[in-house]
Protein backbone atom coordinates (compact mmCIF):
# COMPACT_ATOMS: atom_id res chain seq x y z
CA UNK A 1 0.00 0.00 0.00
CA UNK A 2 2.70 2.44 0.98
CA UNK A 3 4.27 1.68 -2.93
CA UNK A 4 1.13 2.43 -4.62
CA UNK A 5 0.59 5.71 -2.04
CA UNK A 6 3.88 6.44 -3.07
CA UNK A 7 3.57 6.02 -6.54
CA UNK A 8 -0.05 8.01 -6.68
CA UNK A 9 1.42 10.65 -5.03
CA UNK A 10 4.27 10.93 -7.06
CA UNK A 11 1.81 10.82 -10.59
CA UNK A 12 0.08 13.79 -8.90
CA UNK A 13 0.79 17.56 -10.25
CA UNK A 14 2.54 19.75 -7.69
CA UNK A 15 1.81 22.98 -7.09
CA UNK A 16 4.51 24.05 -8.92
CA UNK A 17 3.59 22.44 -12.09
CA UNK A 18 0.04 23.34 -12.02
CA UNK A 19 0.93 27.13 -11.36
CA UNK A 20 3.62 26.85 -14.43
CA UNK A 21 0.30 25.46 -16.75
CA UNK A 22 -1.72 28.33 -15.65
CA UNK A 23 1.11 30.72 -16.65
CA UNK A 24 1.82 29.16 -19.46
CA UNK A 25 -1.72 29.39 -20.18
CA UNK A 26 -2.58 32.67 -19.37
CA UNK A 27 1.32 33.95 -21.85
CA UNK A 28 -0.99 32.38 -24.48
CA UNK A 29 -4.55 33.68 -24.02
CA UNK A 30 -3.45 37.52 -23.43
CA UNK A 31 -2.47 37.95 -26.90
CA UNK A 32 -5.19 36.04 -28.02
CA UNK A 33 -7.06 38.30 -25.65
CA UNK A 34 -6.03 41.78 -26.91
CA UNK A 35 -6.78 40.50 -30.25
CA UNK A 36 -10.22 40.16 -29.75
CA UNK A 37 -10.66 43.23 -27.32
CA UNK A 38 -8.78 45.49 -29.56
CA UNK A 39 -10.81 43.94 -33.05
CA UNK A 40 -14.29 44.72 -31.45
CA UNK A 41 -13.97 47.72 -29.66
CA UNK A 42 -13.77 51.32 -31.23
CA UNK A 43 -9.84 52.18 -31.43
CA UNK A 44 -9.80 55.07 -28.70
CA UNK A 45 -9.86 51.24 -26.46
CA UNK A 46 -7.59 49.85 -28.19
CA UNK A 47 -5.03 50.33 -24.87
CA UNK A 48 -7.53 50.94 -22.37
CA UNK A 49 -9.85 48.46 -20.61
CA UNK A 50 -13.43 49.71 -19.77
CA UNK A 51 -16.08 47.39 -19.74
CA UNK A 52 -18.79 49.50 -20.71
CA UNK A 53 -16.86 50.16 -24.35
CA UNK A 54 -19.25 49.99 -27.32
CA UNK A 55 -18.68 46.92 -29.56
CA UNK A 56 -18.06 47.46 -33.33
CA UNK A 57 -17.97 45.17 -36.22
CA UNK A 58 -16.70 48.41 -38.26
CA UNK A 59 -12.86 47.09 -37.78
CA UNK A 60 -13.49 43.92 -39.55
CA UNK A 61 -15.55 45.98 -42.66
CA UNK A 62 -12.48 48.42 -42.81
CA UNK A 63 -9.86 45.38 -42.90
CA UNK A 64 -12.13 43.33 -45.62
CA UNK A 65 -12.62 46.33 -47.61
CA UNK A 66 -8.65 47.57 -47.45
CA UNK A 67 -6.86 43.81 -49.05
CA UNK A 68 -8.32 41.41 -51.37
CA UNK A 69 -9.03 38.78 -48.18
CA UNK A 70 -12.00 37.22 -49.98
CA UNK A 71 -9.19 35.94 -52.22
CA UNK A 72 -6.73 35.44 -49.95
CA UNK A 73 -9.45 32.74 -47.99
CA UNK A 74 -10.46 31.22 -51.35
CA UNK A 75 -6.24 30.83 -51.99
CA UNK A 76 -5.44 28.86 -48.44
CA UNK A 77 -8.35 26.81 -49.09
CA UNK A 78 -7.36 25.31 -51.93
CA UNK A 79 -4.05 25.03 -50.84
CA UNK A 80 -4.79 23.47 -47.57
CA UNK A 81 -7.37 21.11 -49.04
CA UNK A 82 -5.17 20.42 -52.35
CA UNK A 83 -1.78 19.70 -50.27
CA UNK A 84 -3.97 17.49 -47.49
CA UNK A 85 -5.52 15.20 -50.16
CA UNK A 86 -2.16 14.63 -52.34
CA UNK A 87 -0.81 14.02 -48.90
CA UNK A 88 -2.91 11.41 -47.89
CA UNK A 89 -3.19 9.29 -51.29
CA UNK A 90 0.71 9.45 -51.62
CA UNK A 91 1.21 8.31 -47.93
CA UNK A 92 -0.93 5.91 -48.12
CA UNK A 93 0.39 4.15 -51.15
CA UNK A 94 4.18 4.74 -49.59
CA UNK A 95 2.90 3.02 -46.12
CA UNK A 96 1.47 0.23 -47.05
CA UNK A 97 4.43 -0.41 -49.55
CA UNK A 98 6.52 0.02 -46.84
CA UNK A 99 4.59 -1.88 -44.13
CA UNK A 100 3.68 -4.90 -46.91
CA UNK A 101 5.49 -5.36 -49.80
CA UNK A 102 8.81 -6.89 -49.99
CA UNK A 103 11.39 -5.23 -52.44
CA UNK A 104 14.99 -4.96 -52.37
CA UNK A 105 15.87 -1.94 -50.62
CA UNK A 106 12.83 -1.17 -48.38
CA UNK A 107 14.24 -0.66 -45.56
CA UNK A 108 16.70 1.93 -46.63
CA UNK A 109 14.31 3.43 -48.87
CA UNK A 110 12.24 3.99 -45.73
CA UNK A 111 15.23 5.26 -43.77
CA UNK A 112 16.36 7.88 -46.60
CA UNK A 113 11.97 8.82 -46.19
CA UNK A 114 12.63 8.95 -41.81
CA UNK A 115 15.64 11.80 -42.80
CA UNK A 116 12.77 14.28 -44.17
CA UNK A 117 11.87 14.33 -40.40
CA UNK A 118 14.95 15.89 -39.46
CA UNK A 119 15.55 18.64 -41.99
CA UNK A 120 13.87 22.00 -41.35
CA UNK A 121 11.87 22.55 -44.04
CA UNK A 122 13.22 26.27 -44.55
CA UNK A 123 17.07 24.68 -45.00
CA UNK A 124 15.52 23.91 -48.30
CA UNK A 125 13.89 27.08 -49.55
CA UNK A 126 16.37 28.25 -52.22
CA UNK A 127 16.76 24.74 -53.89
CA UNK A 128 12.65 24.43 -53.84
CA UNK A 129 13.00 27.93 -55.03
CA UNK A 130 15.25 27.15 -57.74
CA UNK A 131 13.51 24.12 -58.85
CA UNK A 132 9.93 26.02 -58.96
CA UNK A 133 11.61 28.22 -61.64
CA UNK A 134 12.64 25.60 -63.77
CA UNK A 135 9.09 24.50 -63.55
CA UNK A 136 7.59 27.74 -63.92
CA UNK A 137 4.81 27.17 -60.92
CA UNK A 138 6.28 30.57 -59.08
CA UNK A 139 3.43 32.45 -57.86
CA UNK A 140 0.94 30.03 -58.46
CA UNK A 141 -0.93 27.52 -55.91
CA UNK A 142 0.88 24.45 -56.95
CA UNK A 143 3.77 26.05 -56.39
CA UNK A 144 3.52 26.53 -52.99
CA UNK A 145 2.01 23.10 -52.50
CA UNK A 146 4.34 21.32 -54.36
CA UNK A 147 7.29 20.57 -52.00
CA UNK A 148 4.77 19.50 -49.14
CA UNK A 149 3.12 16.21 -51.36
CA UNK A 150 5.33 14.05 -49.46
CA UNK A 151 5.04 13.90 -45.86
CA UNK A 152 7.30 11.91 -44.01
CA UNK A 153 5.50 12.17 -41.00
CA UNK A 154 2.28 10.63 -42.50
CA UNK A 155 4.38 7.67 -44.09
CA UNK A 156 5.93 6.91 -40.73
CA UNK A 157 2.29 7.35 -38.89
CA UNK A 158 0.70 4.82 -41.27
CA UNK A 159 3.34 2.58 -41.90
CA UNK A 160 3.22 1.90 -37.73
CA UNK A 161 -0.47 1.67 -37.76
CA UNK A 162 -0.75 -0.50 -40.98
CA UNK A 163 2.41 -3.42 -39.31
CA UNK A 164 0.16 -3.37 -36.08
CA UNK A 165 -2.56 -4.96 -38.52
CA UNK A 166 -2.98 -8.41 -38.25
CA UNK A 167 -1.75 -10.46 -41.39
CA UNK A 168 -4.60 -12.74 -40.87
CA UNK A 169 -6.85 -9.52 -42.28
CA UNK A 170 -5.44 -9.65 -45.76
CA UNK A 171 -5.38 -13.44 -45.93
CA UNK A 172 -9.13 -13.15 -45.62
CA UNK A 173 -9.52 -10.80 -48.10
CA UNK A 174 -7.18 -12.54 -50.97
CA UNK A 175 -9.43 -15.78 -50.37
CA UNK A 176 -12.39 -13.34 -51.09
CA UNK A 177 -10.61 -12.60 -54.29
CA UNK A 178 -9.73 -8.48 -53.11
CA UNK A 179 -6.99 -7.02 -54.90
CA UNK A 180 -3.96 -5.19 -52.90
CA UNK A 181 -5.63 -2.09 -53.76
CA UNK A 182 -9.07 -3.10 -52.72
CA UNK A 183 -7.48 -4.90 -49.72
CA UNK A 184 -5.89 -1.16 -48.50
CA UNK A 185 -8.93 0.63 -49.30
CA UNK A 186 -11.33 -1.56 -47.32
CA UNK A 187 -8.71 -3.17 -44.68
CA UNK A 188 -6.35 -1.09 -43.90
CA UNK A 189 -7.62 2.60 -44.09
CA UNK A 190 -10.76 1.96 -41.89
CA UNK A 191 -8.75 1.10 -39.19
CA UNK A 192 -6.31 3.94 -39.37
CA UNK A 193 -8.96 6.64 -39.37
CA UNK A 194 -7.87 7.96 -36.09
CA UNK A 195 -4.30 8.40 -37.57
CA UNK A 196 -5.51 10.14 -41.05
CA UNK A 197 -7.49 12.52 -38.35
CA UNK A 198 -4.28 13.29 -36.42
CA UNK A 199 -2.48 13.96 -39.70
CA UNK A 200 -5.47 15.46 -41.16
CA UNK A 201 -5.18 18.75 -38.18
CA UNK A 202 -1.72 18.63 -38.28
CA UNK A 203 -1.61 19.07 -41.93
CA UNK A 204 -4.25 21.90 -42.29
CA UNK A 205 -2.91 23.46 -38.89
CA UNK A 206 0.45 23.74 -40.26
CA UNK A 207 -0.52 24.89 -43.87
CA UNK A 208 -2.70 27.43 -43.20
CA UNK A 209 -0.57 29.44 -40.66
CA UNK A 210 2.60 28.45 -42.72
CA UNK A 211 4.50 32.12 -43.67
CA UNK A 212 7.89 31.82 -44.88
CA UNK A 213 7.46 29.74 -48.35
CA UNK A 214 4.26 31.17 -49.57
CA UNK A 215 6.27 34.42 -48.89
CA UNK A 216 8.84 33.57 -50.92
CA UNK A 217 7.42 32.15 -53.92
CA UNK A 218 4.79 34.46 -54.69
CA UNK A 219 4.44 37.89 -55.43
CA UNK A 220 1.28 39.03 -56.35
CA UNK A 221 -2.39 39.19 -54.54
CA UNK A 222 -3.80 36.17 -56.87
CA UNK A 223 -1.59 33.81 -55.13
CA UNK A 224 -0.70 34.80 -51.83
CA UNK A 225 -2.22 33.14 -48.75
CA UNK A 226 -3.39 34.40 -45.70
CA UNK A 227 -0.77 34.56 -43.78
CA UNK A 228 1.07 36.90 -46.29
CA UNK A 229 -1.84 38.63 -47.43
CA UNK A 230 -1.97 39.82 -43.68
CA UNK A 231 1.75 40.59 -43.54
CA UNK A 232 1.42 42.82 -46.62
CA UNK A 233 -1.40 44.67 -44.97
CA UNK A 234 -0.30 44.89 -41.33
CA UNK A 235 3.07 46.53 -43.05
CA UNK A 236 4.21 49.88 -41.62
CA UNK A 237 3.76 51.68 -45.50
CA UNK A 238 -0.15 50.77 -45.05
CA UNK A 239 0.23 52.88 -41.64
CA UNK A 240 -0.43 50.90 -37.71
CA UNK A 241 -3.91 50.71 -37.19
CA UNK A 242 -4.03 48.25 -34.55
CA UNK A 243 -7.93 48.09 -34.76
CA UNK A 244 -8.11 47.19 -37.87
CA UNK A 245 -4.63 44.98 -37.88
CA UNK A 246 -5.91 42.74 -34.92
CA UNK A 247 -9.60 42.56 -36.66
CA UNK A 248 -7.55 40.85 -40.06
CA UNK A 249 -5.49 38.98 -37.35
CA UNK A 250 -9.19 37.27 -36.18
CA UNK A 251 -10.38 36.66 -39.34
CA UNK A 252 -7.28 34.71 -40.18
CA UNK A 253 -6.88 33.04 -36.99
CA UNK A 254 -10.76 32.06 -36.32
CA UNK A 255 -11.42 29.21 -39.16
CA UNK A 256 -8.83 27.34 -36.90
CA UNK A 257 -10.35 28.39 -33.20
CA UNK A 258 -13.62 27.78 -34.40
CA UNK A 259 -12.72 24.09 -35.36
CA UNK A 260 -10.65 23.71 -32.68
CA UNK A 261 -14.10 24.83 -30.51
CA UNK A 262 -16.27 22.41 -32.43
CA UNK A 263 -14.23 19.41 -32.54
CA UNK A 264 -12.10 19.70 -29.38
CA UNK A 265 -12.92 16.13 -28.19
CA UNK A 266 -12.51 14.56 -31.32
CA UNK A 267 -9.19 16.73 -31.99
CA UNK A 268 -7.78 15.58 -28.59
CA UNK A 269 -8.94 11.66 -28.95
CA UNK A 270 -7.30 11.51 -32.66
CA UNK A 271 -3.80 12.53 -31.39
CA UNK A 272 -4.14 10.17 -28.23
CA UNK A 273 -5.30 6.95 -30.54
CA UNK A 274 -2.69 7.81 -32.81
CA UNK A 275 -0.18 7.74 -30.64
CA UNK A 276 0.75 11.59 -30.86
CA UNK A 277 1.98 12.93 -27.71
Amino acid sequence: MSALSSAAAWSRPSRLDTMAAWALALAWVLPLAYAFWTAFHPPEYATRLALGAPLTLDNFRRAWAAAPFARYFLNTTLLVVMILAVQLVLSTLAAYAFARARFAGRDLAFSLVLVQLVVMPDMLIVENYRTMVQLGLVDTLLGIGLPYFGSALAIFLLRQTFMGIPKELDEAARVEGASPLQILWRVYVPLARPVYVAFALVSVSYHWNNFLWPLVVTNSPGARTLTVGLQVFSSVDQGVDWPVITAATVMTAAPLLLAFLLFQRQFVQSFMRAGIK
